[in-house]
């Protein structure tokens, strides 16, 4: 059985540079009134570039919400109306140098689909050709090479704390391994 629920009105509370945050009430399927709060997104992708030695370029930068550094796929955000996929080219030159032969999408994921319509997109990048990265302002980080393998076990010892590398990194690993059986 699928269930509903219609937006009745919505209350705009915060407009901000990467989000808005809205106040919804809704009808549920019973007929009653819920209050849902909402934060809208446009969504954003994170690519994994995978050189032909198995080795990763990853981006490690300090997150404010968080409080610390954390090791990450390079990411950014959508803007409006823009195909995922240019997003990534752009995303992959701007934080690594890097342009790459090969896009493998390998799908896309709500990242907290109880409050917020941020909808990732991941990429698997190969054939990877060196140049200059070139940060927005304000953006600070520093590029890591590590093997797929040692993420894996950083992934699975819970020593990545960041959900769309978790998920960038096991796909990334399953897509690889079914390729090299080809």
């Amino acid at each position: 059985m699928d269930f509903f629920e219609q937006r009745i009105d919505r209350d705009d509370k915060y407009h901000g540079i990467i989000v808005d945050v809205h106040l919804d009430h809704v009808r549920l399927d019973d007929g009653s009134i819920a209050r849902r709060e909402v934060v809208e997104h446009p969504g954003g992708v994170t690519i994994l570039p995978v050189d032909e030695d198995g080795n990763c370029y990853m981006v490690r930068q300090f997150r404010y919400p968080a409080g610390h550094m954390m090791l990450e796929s390079p990411a950014g955000k959508l803007e409006y109306g823009e195909d995922h996929r240019d997003c990534a080219v752009r995303e992959l030159s701007e934080e690594t140098g890097f342009t790459a032969d090969e896009l493998i999408y390998l799908g896309g994921f709500y990242t907290s689909p109880g409050f917020s319509s941020e909808l990732l997109h991941i990429y698997l990048a190969l054939g990877l050709h060196a140049g200059k990265s070139h940060l927005d302002e304000g953006e600070f980080l520093n590029v890591e090479k590590l093997p797929l393998q040692q993420l894996i076990r950083m992934v699975m010892a819970n020593e990545i704390e960041d959900a769309k590398t978790m998920i960038a990194v096991l796909k990334a690993e399953k897509v690889l391994k079914e390729r090299a059986k080809e």
